[in-house]
């Protein structure tokens, strides 16, 4: 069992390692101080914490794609999509952000966050409306499209979700779901921000579209499936968006701990390493299959999250209590699991008997 256990977590417990060694000696080479390399080292692994647990409602979701693609793009998935989760979630995102805030180019972006860090920690604090709304927005979408699904087979809440996928027949309902949603929040944001927050939105809805009519449009065209391997293409665009989406609230939340730029990268970089691994772990020992509820509960999880994206444009929601509320539903939907399938069990002895 533990050696099962560490054969997944070898690379994130060497990048673990490797990730703290950059974080002291950054310590030093900013502060010139042990105390200070020290707590350049502690403010590194609670963001490797505060990402893992932010984020294993992803791993789940993450895994329930990545059983229906093929071993190609699985294998591509978790070795580019690493590489774009670090470094382009949590270097370039920010960076990106940032320049487009203050109509600055890529270098003197870097150079204002390694100069002038509080000052770019100012700029990302003020486009968090707009990433609060995309990210909303987006993650909505993701969980309103599970839980309304006319093929969707298992009810864990039976009573909300088999009126859900019973609406599925109405046609863009979960769109108009969210844009309900939408300008609620519209009429609440300041009235000089409400354009910003509407516009990132909508943007939101848009990127969710375009992504599964990218996924459905390679699925059917049979040319296309022999150079994209079955759609795999799609599926890999779909979990990058969406590990995105995820990112924010880490991204934005970690510039409450620190404003330095590789500081973040580094911790937030650990993170991401872990719940790749635990997606990886997810997928080999079918753990979904095994534990009927437990998809449920990321789902429900994500509906929580983008609820929480909405609600930090009008007031800030410490990271923790995202976090938190994740771990419940997910523990809470592991623990109907593990409930059915010891009924379950006893059912089966009764018949034999």
């Amino acid at each position: 069992m533990l050696d099962t256990t560490f054969r997944y977590l070898k690379w994130p417990i060497i990048v673990t390692a490797f990730g703290l060694v950059l974080s002291f000696l950054l310590g030093w080479q900013y502060t010139g101080r042990f105390s200070g390399a020290l707590s350049f080292l502690l403010i590194g692994s609670v963001l490797a914490v505060l990402e893992i647990s932010l984020s294993f409602d992803n791993a789940i979701v993450n895994a329930n794609k990545l059983k229906s693609m093929t071993p190609v793009w699985q294998r591509r998935f978790l070795t580019w999509g690493i590489l774009i989760a670090v470094f382009g979630m949590r270097i370039i995102f920010p960076l990106a952000v940032v320049a487009f805030a203050a109509h600055i180019g890529p270098w003197a972006t870097l150079k204002l966050a390694v100069v002038q860090p509080q000052e770019y920690a100012r700029i990302m604090d003020d486009a968090h409306i707009s990433i609060a709304a995309f990210g909303g927005a987006f993650l909505m979408m993701v969980a309103l499209s599970y839980f309304i699904d006319e093929a969707k087979e298992i009810d864990w809440i039976r009573m909300l979700e088999d009126r859900l996928r019973r609406l599925a027949n109405i046609r863009g309902l979960q769109i108009t779901l969210v844009l309900i949603v939408v300008l609620i929040f519209a009429m609440a944001v300041p009235d000089h921000e409400s354009g910003r927050f509407v516009f990132a939105a909508l943007f939101g809805l848009v990127v969710f579209t375009l992504v599964e009519i990218l996924g459905h449009l390679l699925d059917r065209n049979a040319e296309t499936r022999t150079v994209v391997a079955a759609g795999g293409l799609g599926a890999f665009l779909y979990l990058e968006v969406l590990d995105a989406s995820f990112s924010f609230d880490g991204v934005i939340g970690a510039f409450a701990l620190t404003q330095n730029l590789f500081l973040i990268a580094i911790g937030l970089g650990i993170g991401a390493m872990y719940v790749r691994s635990m997606t990886v772990m997810l997928v080999e020992k079918q753990t979904l299959a095994q534990f009927r509820y437990l998809e449920h509960g990321a789902f429900y999880s994500i509906l929580a999250l983008s609820v929480i994206m909405f609600a930090q444009t009008l007031v800030h929601i410490h990271e923790m209590i995202t976090g938190l509320i994740g771990a419940a539903l997910i523990g809470i939907a592991l623990w109907s699991s593990i409930r059915y399938n010891r009924a379950a069990d006893r059912d089966e002895i009764e018949a034999a008997e």
